[in-house]
């Protein structure tokens, strides 16, 4: 027997998840195939990774029913301030970027959200949805296309069955990778060291992006005097680095995080993560569709990596919601392509911003550093430039889905 749906979700992240309420609200019928039991989800405790999710992202989260669940638990981005320097030294340059969040009516630039209370929320919001089948603690082992479907075949033999099959299964998919889907990227020789760090004093909703020769450091605001840092390094310092005592790590970091939020120590464990920068050669194939990190995977410097793949949720639902009104084959190739065309070229864009911007932020050369500095300093001087940035980083330009509308 094969259990038939609309459409089947392989990963239950945090972009399967959120695409699955979507179409839920459209009137699909759902499933979600999660590899991880629910209990490993919903007993997660702090792993170090936290989002910036951006106005646009918020929006998703509410017309889908889940905002009012952590809303308690974000705290506000109200500004953003960009600086150049070196470990010890503080900012090497006058010029940087401020973002404030009052240049725009929208209200804050976006929220920070720990990701267990995202995904919490997530699975308490599929639990409460009729149209949403969840299948936990199994993994996928085979997929297959015909004409009229995808069928996928579990680990336990059980076999399912869908008019599109979409990949939400993170930077490794196997749904890409049966389909024939293969990725072009590379490495950035960097390591993010993650954590939560408790300081004297509030930081007022700002959170900082100092540059350093080896790489980035993201100072953002979490509820109460806590912030979250991500902490780019090259691979072989990170390594020395993570091995420390937490004493030791505390002494490395405090040249970095500077005196500015008093006295900090650590709260909760550490973390490590590679950085790189990966994307699908192909957003869809047949009745098949990537979204979230299974198309793209960009370096955290802009934290915009979960704002592109809640467009991407966000798109698609659109597509096949619009594609279902209109009588079509939600799994015909014509379909699938518009969400293609939507997606593709902005996740690049996007992909090849960060990228640049982490090359050429990430060294010590003195024409470079003057250079970005001059370049700081221009932006941050023109009220114009300054506010279409804010914008950006808010997630309110382009064409954005009608979920991240408002």
């Amino acid at each position: 027997m094969t259990d038939r749906t609309d459409i089947l979700i392989v990963g239950g992240g945090l972009g399967g998840p959120a695409l699955a309420l979507a179409l839920a609200g459209a009137r699909f019928g759902v499933t979600v195939v999660d590899a991880l039991g629910e209990t490993v989800r919903r007993d997660a405790g702090f792993d170090g990774r936290a989002y910036a999710l951006a106005i646009a992202s918020a929006r998703l989260l509410r017309n889908i029913g889940v905002w009012e669940r952590v809303s308690d638990r974000a705290e506000p981005i109200n500004r953003i301030r960009v600086s150049d320097g070196r470990a010890g030294e503080g900012p090497a340059s006058p010029f940087g970027l401020d973002f404030d969040h009052a240049e725009i009516e929208e209200g804050p630039m976006g929220h920070m959200l720990e990701d267990r209370f995202l995904r919490r929320a997530l699975l308490d919001a599929m639990g409460e949805n009729n149209s949403i089948t969840r299948i936990s603690g199994k993994a996928v082992t085979a997929q297959e296309i015909s004409g009229r479907g995808a069928t996928v075949t579990l680990e336990t033999g059980r076999t399912l069955s869908a008019q599109v099959l979409v990949g939400a299964d993170g930077r490794g998919s196997g749904t890409a990778l049966r389909a024939g889907i293969h990725r072009t990227g590379w490495g950035y020789g960097q390591t993010a060291l993650v954590a939560a760090i408790a300081h004297e004093r509030p930081h007022h909703g700002i959170a900082h992006q100092f540059f350093m020769p080896p790489g980035p450091l993201a100072i953002l605001p979490l509820p109460g005097n806590v912030s979250s840092i991500v902490w780019s390094e090259s691979d072989a310092t990170a390594a020395r680095f993570a091995t420390l005592d937490d004493a030791a790590f505390m002494e490395v970091l405090r040249p970095r995080f500077g005196d500015f939020l008093g006295p900090i120590r650590l709260k909760g464990r550490r973390f490590t993560y590679p950085l790189g920068l990966s994307l699908a050669d192909s957003f869809i194939s047949d009745r098949l569709a990537l979204v979230g990190d299974a198309a793209h995977g960009m370096h955290p410097i802009a934290g915009q990596g979960l704002n592109a793949g809640l467009r991407d949720v966000a798109a698609l639902a659109q597509v096949l919601d619009e594609a279902a009104r209109r009588g079509e084959d939600i799994g015909a190739q014509d379909v699938l392509a518009r969400y293609q065309q939507w997606r593709r070229f902005d996740t690049a864009t996007l992909a090849a911003a960060t990228d640049l911007t982490n090359r050429l932020f990430s060294n010590d050369n003195p024409f470079l550093r003057l250079g970005r500095d001059l370049g700081m300093g221009a932006v941050n001087a023109i009220p114009g430039l300054r506010r279409g940035l804010i914008r950006e980083a808010a997630g309110l330009t382009g064409d954005l889905p009608a979920l991240m509308r408002g």
